[in-house]
């Protein structure tokens, strides 16, 4: 089949080597502008882009979608369909519509929970236990489209967002591989919108810890926001970051924030709801992600000490 695929970060590269390791021919592919980044600022090309030009494909970089010229360019590619995994623009429907078998997307959620830019981090954040890939035709909503095939996974207990997206990208080439290989036989089914739910783009306030939370509720969003925004407090007027922690079995008399006792490898800290959390790996403001017995090695800290907002 003739293929444009259209995607930006690492999680998009699996579907693309997939796709021409099983004879497609992908004439095109579409990523973001490279950007700065890094401590130098410097110009970044986007994984997708790295992974085509190893291939040898065409790459096209638009920094607008929603333009005549752009339409006509994407037009010019003749494929029989576009293919687009975490591209990171909603396409208009002129895109939609050039190819005869239309966009298909490769979405890491079970549509049509999780719909939004970060279905991986909120599926852990959220506390689910299961989560998955779908394939749907794309349409002009935010992953509202028809939905091809589905694959559902278990979350594992101590995942966090980076681990379970490795898994799903693997996962989303192989479905990707079948819904190709089916295309024409699948019945796309409509999604149930009155089900749906979001999982929006993450901001960097995302990541202020709430200690009137319950401690299993934080530990969720500490493994559900990485890398980015983490998950932070405040300690002696400098950010904190803590990497891994869990809920602690035992009732908690502490108040929410309140280092309430001190092990060798752990820090326990007062949240809602009268439980504790148990922090194991966390990193101060400038310096490098320690365990919490490395750190408490360095760095005296007496019980009653208190977490809180950063400003």
């Amino acid at each position: 089949m003739k293929i444009v695929f259209m995607g930006t970060p690492a999680a998009a590269v699996p579907t693309l080597e997939r796709i021409v390791a099983d004879g497609h021919d992908v004439v095109a592919v579409y990523t973001q502008p490279d950007r700065p980044a890094g401590r130098g600022n410097k110009l970044s090309a986007p994984p997708v882009k790295e992974k085509a030009i190893e291939l040898g494909i065409p790459v096209f970089q638009p920094e607008k979608v929603r333009t005549q010229e752009a339409l006509e360019v994407f037009r010019s590619h003749q494929a029989d369909v576009a293919v687009v995994v975490a591209y990171g623009r909603i396409l208009p429907a002129g895109f939609l519509s050039a190819y005869p078998k239309g966009a298909v997307n490769v979405h890491f959620s079970l549509l049509p929970k999780l719909r939004g830019a970060a279905p991986v981090n909120w599926a852990i954040a959220n506390g689910d236990r299961t989560t998955g890939i779908t394939t749907m035709k794309m349409d002009e909503g935010l992953d509202t489209g028809d939905i091809l095939l589905q694959q559902e996974t278990p979350i594992a207990e101590n995942e966090t967002s980076i681990g379970l997206m490795e898994r799903l990208a693997k996962m989303g080439a192989e479905l990707l591989a079948e819904t190709l290989d089916r295309l024409d036989e699948i019945s796309p089914v409509v999604q149930d919108h009155e089900q749906a739910t979001l999982a929006p783009i993450l901001k960097r306030s995302d990541g202020e810890i709430d200690w009137s939370l319950p401690a299993e509720q934080i530990a969720n969003r500490v493994r559900g926001f990485q890398p980015f925004p983490g998950s932070f407090t405040s300690f002696r007027g400098e950010k904190l970051t803590i990497w891994t922690a869990e809920s602690s079995s035992n009732a908690s008399s502490f108040a929410s924030g309140e280092i309430g006792e001190i092990e060798k490898g752990a820090i326990i800290v007062g949240c809602g709801g009268e439980t504790a959390l148990r922090i194991t790996e966390l990193q101060q403001q400038g310096r490098k992600r320690l365990s919490a017995r490395d750190l408490l090695n360095g760095v005296h800290i007496e019980k009653g000490e208190r977490f809180s907002q950063t400003q």
